[in-house]
């Protein structure tokens, strides 16, 4: 929307019949949680979002007939009857969607070809684990028996923050954790490294530690028991639509609702008066006005650029002071690229894989901080992302943030020809695994650190921000103890990934807390109700596809005249 045409909340005060006004910094599913949430809950929302498109790192875009889905490996939430579901629903984020559900999570491979698969059923994964190392079987039936003791717990605390919390509410709560008390405890006090250096058989002692895909380190024992446990029960799958129809479902609610969306405002600052937020200053200068300011992007540059550094907490400063400077505590950025081809590879491939790599081909990944590369067979769990007949890959590894981001600062035309490099590497891996897929590639894309901060914000490219159990602390108390609020601040609250967890249910659950404490700062009902949209998904819904960038690595008849990717 241009300057022009874009309406300006002017409005300083309002009386009371009129209805308390809320600003959103950020459309990302956490911000546009807390536009459906106002709405309900009779206010008058409005987010401001830099980019063109909703959903943050939830998104997707197009090119040449294919749909480069970024986001969503797994979504937390996706069988009825519990918390992170109801969350959803009230979101509109599944209405009319079928969900891809998994009987195997991930398989890795060795080098040498040895493998092992990570299935969700805890008798066959007891089956394949045993089979794969003998020696270590009393630590497997202890791994596996801890995970069907998960599949019986049933605790997804989504809907209301503990302050707020009825007591009936907080006994019921007690009475579900007080019997998995020590499961809890002694899962979420051992880190995955640890158990994984117990095992006496060095590959399968490395293909626990990427049973996500990746070994994101600092992780303890606990989302791992318990991701597969709820992927066995239905509870874990891929929506259709995948990540950007995830995102648009929620603004298609948001909309029904009455919210608005303005797309290309980037907030400058947040306008603060006599302690109080009073509304944003968009770069291009505009000024807009509200009861009520909440804040659901990157939480460094809330902090230091749009509070001018003049507003935090104790935890906050620990948090983006001591915690974030430590690469180790933060989830690693993402180099990702795309390959889409004609046909498909076998069908007794699994769709997700770990692939170890030799120490010659890691170093043929730019920036890479592990020796591994995921291939995920994306167009296998989302139907949609490719044109008929034609599949959609997308490999991608854990990288160094400033590779990237540096090189491509100083030297443009250096970072274009850097991201030629694992787009050389993957068409040869990928030749090596399925002979004869580099001939029927179409379309190869990259997506690196550099380009997800630059679409995002998201501080060094991290789409899950924190990996830390120190941050896990910091983050509950925010909640709790902060109610995602700073001192010194009245009509302000922060909501998303930064301050409620890393997992897009974490994010929208954050914005349905952060309008519980304003709804209870404005002295407003806040009130929650399920979209019950029963239109079937189709592909129409997710929109006008934007092209991100000018560029695509062409097939090897084309490749003289391809230029590097520019996003």
């Amino acid at each position: 929307m241009s300057r022009n045409a874009r309406v300006v909340w002017e409005r300083r005060t309002r009386t009371p019949d009129v209805k308390p006004r809320v600003i959103v910094i950020g459309a990302g599913v956490a911000g546009m949680a807390v536009g459906c949430y106002g709405q309900m809950s009779g206010l008058e929302t409005r987010i401001f979002e830099s980019h063109v498109l909703p959903g943050g790192c939830c998104t997707a875009w197009a090119r040449e007939g294919y749909l480069l889905d970024y986001c969503i490996d797994w979504l937390n939430g996706t069988a009825p009857d519990n918390e992170a579901n109801q969350v959803w629903r009230e979101l509109g984020a599944l209405d009319g969607k079928t969900v891809t559900t998994f009987t195997e999570f991930n398989r890795v491979v060795a080098e040498d070809g040895r493998s092992v698969t990570f299935h969700t059923d805890p008798d066959l994964l007891q089956a394949e684990l045993e089979a794969c190392s003998p020696a270590d079987s009393a630590k497997i039936r202890a791994f596996c028996a801890d995970l069907r003791r998960f599949g019986r717990v049933d605790i997804h605390p989504f809907l209301t923050p503990p302050p707020l919390m009825p007591w009936r509410d907080k006994l019921r709560m007690l009475g579900k954790v007080l019997p998995a008390f020590r499961l809890f405890w002694r899962t979420g006090g051992t880190q995955m490294a640890d158990f994984a250096d117990s095992l006496s058989d060095p590959f399968l002692a490395t293909a626990f530690r990427n049973m996500f895909f990746q070994d994101p380190k600092n992780f303890a024992m606990l989302p791992y028991h318990y991701t597969m446990s709820q992927a066995h029960k239905g509870n874990v799958g891929v929506p259709q639509g995948g990540s950007l129809g995830l995102a648009r479902s929620i603004e298609e609610r948001y909309a029904g609702l009455g919210g608005r969306i303005d797309f290309r405002a980037k907030v400058a600052r947040v306008l603060v008066e006599d302690g109080r937020a009073v509304g944003v200053e968009l770069r291009n200068g505009e000024r807009h006005y509200a009861d009520h300011v909440v804040a659901a992007c990157d939480g460094l540059t809330t902090v230091s650029k749009l509070l001018g550094g003049e507003y935090t907490n104790p935890r906050l400063d620990t948090l983006l002071n001591e915690v974030l400077p430590d690469p180790e505590q933060l989830y690693p950025a993402l180099v990702s690229v795309f390959v889409g081809f004609r046909g498909d590879v076998g069908a007794d491939e699994p769709a997700s894989t770990t692939y170890l790599l030799s120490d010659e081909d890691a170093a043929r990944l730019p920036g890479a901080l592990q020796k591994s590369l995921v291939v995920h067979l994306r167009s296998r769990v989302m139907a949609g992302l490719a044109p008929e007949g034609r599949s959609l890959i997308h490999c991608n590894y854990f990288s160094d943030f400033d590779t990237w981001k540096g090189l491509r600062k100083a030297d443009r035309r250096a970072y274009w020809d850097l991201k030629r490099e694992p787009v050389a590497f993957i068409r040869e891996f990928l030749e090596r695994r399925f002979p004869g897929i580099d001939e029927r590639i179409e379309l190869v894309q990259v997506a690196t650190p550099a380009t997800t901060e630059r679409y995002t914000g998201n501080h060094r490219g991290a789409i899950l921000a924190w990996k830390s159990p120190k941050a896990d602390d910091l983050l509950d108390d925010l909640i709790a103890k902060d109610r995602l609020a700073l001192p010194g601040l009245a009509g302000f609250h922060l909501a998303g990934h930064w301050v409620g967890g890393g997992s897009l249910i974490k994010a929208a659950a954050s914005g349905r807390f952060a309008v519980q404490y304003l709804c209870r700062e404005l002295g407003v009902p806040f009130r929650a109700q399920e979209s019950g949209g029963t239109e079937p998904w189709h592909a129409g819904k997710l929109g006008e596809m934007p092209q991100l960038d000018n560029w695509t690595e062409r097939p090897r008849a084309a490749r003289p005249t391809a230029r590097t990717s520019r996003t």
